[in-house]
């Protein structure tokens, strides 16, 4: 048996006791789960040529990213998506078509996605292929429009491997009609966000998953922002200052941030649970004594959930990155363990976008333009790599595109460009051991954590969102 140091936490917390949603396992256990591993030939060979790309980025060489009117913009409905969507998203759509020209494109009706549909069939009906995007032939940024059990969050990780993907998933009209006016203000300068990023991490007792996000990932990614971006404020709160209620405060604040940093727990629920679809990947904070102390049921005062955040919350512009279990979403079926027969157990009823999110993007007096975070469970591989230490360059590369006016989904490409490469490199490994290498467990259990967790990135919103930031030196309101 392992010793106790031997063995590996992982982030995200079950509601209903107050243990972990993976509980704590060696190397040599995480290298078996790594062997019933498959990747397609088809998305592994996609993977490859995203490698031999060079890593800035997706676009064919002389296409620049930053203007619509070269890299395009397209939106993705089901064949069958409902009018009302598309006619509450018509402002958006209007201003897209006006900045990409003959760059926009409208996936709907029997041009849009079909249920089962791959990314490679997909794209073929549409005359493109593997490898850099021609935005001749389907635009760099897609939006897909719909819920994950339409459109199925495996198409969306696949097809963010090469394009700038973002999904919209709200459960009424007014909703996503309430996303594109916030759009649309942010894009035409009704809206101006100061220069000042926020980074919340929780460090609950005696949890080293959230020590580790607050040490390593947390407090050096701000320390590279505020020195790596003139011009910025970057205010951090920390531990004992990563409370809920100071986050509530952050979000209601006269002045937000315009870039919001969270590294928590993200919280988990039984499949089925009556609180599963809507509180699921809700933030857990400081208030939480920690896994020691706490041997209970988790009680709401210690999460932020999306029916949290008040009607009089200001995050019109703000972009939002949550390192969390579950922070984007969650699928029906368990991406990283197998039942007795192979197959994948259940762990919710559907699929579905976690409500934090959808909150504030939809939120009715001006919303978040894009969120960041995990389908499934977030894994400390993001930062840490075989216990050589923090590996930051992704959220470093990403968050410095971002403050110099990329978009969102232009700014993530470092995050696709290291799934490609760990899924290349698990492969192999894979292969290796099915042809009688001695599986090595530290590499093993490295690549394959790395992998599933590089893989979950997703983003919510408009790809093609960037912060509306004043002018450096400006204040807002000044």
């Amino acid at each position: 048996m392992p010793e106790p140091h031997d063995l590996l936490t992982f982030n995200g917390v079950r509601a209903e006791s107050g243990e972990y949603l993976l509980p704590p396992m060696s190397l040599e256990e995480l290298s078996r789960m790594a062997q019933g591993e498959r990747i397609s030939p088809e998305h592994l060979q996609e993977l490859r040529r995203k490698n031999d790309l060079s890593p800035v980025f997706a676009l064919q060489e002389g296409w620049d990213a930053k203007a619509l009117v070269e890299a395009g913009w397209g939106v993705i409905f089901s064949f069958d998506a409902p009018p009302a969507v598309r006619e509450a998203l018509a402002p958006l759509l209007k201003l897209r078509r006006g900045q990409a020209g003959d760059f926009f494109h409208e996936y709907s009706g029997p041009d849009g996605y079909r249920t089962g549909e791959s990314k490679n069939a997909f794209l073929a009906r549409h005359g493109s292929g593997p490898g850099a995007v021609n935005p001749r032939l389907v635009p760099y940024y897609l939006m897909i429009v719909g819920d994950p059990e339409t459109i199925p969050f495996r198409f969306q990780y696949e097809l963010d491997v090469q394009h700038a993907v973002g999904r919209l998933c709200f459960d009424t009209p007014e909703e996503y009609a309430a996303y594109a006016g916030s759009v649309v203000a942010a894009e035409t300068g009704a809206v101006k966000l100061d220069r000042r990023a926020v980074f919340f991490a929780t460090q609950n007792p005696g949890d080293p998953a959230t020590d580790l996000g607050s040490r390593l990932l947390a407090a050096p990614l701000a320390a590279q922002m505020s020195n790596g971006q003139p011009g910025w404020t970057v205010d951090e709160y920390r531990a004992e200052r990563a409370t809920k209620r100071q986050l509530l405060d952050l979000l209601t604040a006269e002045r937000p941030a315009a870039f919001l940093f969270t590294s928590s727990h993200g919280m988990g629920f039984d499949n089925g649970s009556p609180l599963q679809i809507a509180h699921q990947g809700a933030l857990l904070c400081q208030d939480w004594p920690g896994p020691r102390q706490w041997r209970q049921a988790i009680p709401q005062d210690f999460y932020l959930a999306g029916d949290d955040v008040p009607g009089d919350a200001k995050v019109h512009g703000m972009i939002a990155f949550h390192f969390a279990c579950y922070g984007a979403g969650t699928p029906r079926l368990d991406d990283y363990s197998q039942g007795a027969g192979g197959e994948r157990p259940a762990i919710a009823p559907r699929s579905f976008v976690a409500a934090l999110p959808r909150r504030l993007l939809g939120h009715p007096k001006g919303g978040a333009l894009a969120v960041v975070g995990h389908i499934e469970r977030a894994w400390g591989s993001s930062f840490l790599w075989d216990r050589t230490g923090p590996q930051l360059g992704a959220f470093e590369s990403c968050f410095k595109r971002l403050a110099e006016g990329h978009p969102i989904g232009s700014a993530l490409e470092f995050f696709n460009q290291r799934y490609a490469e760990l899924a290349t490199m698990l492969t192999g490994e894979l292969e290796d051991v099915r042809f009688g290498k001695v599986p090595d467990p530290l590499l093993l259990g490295d690549l394959w954590t790395a992998h599933n967790d590089a893989r979950a990135y997703a983003l919510l919103g408009d790809p093609a969102v960037r912060l509306p930031l004043t002018e450096k030196g400006a204040e807002q309101g000044a």
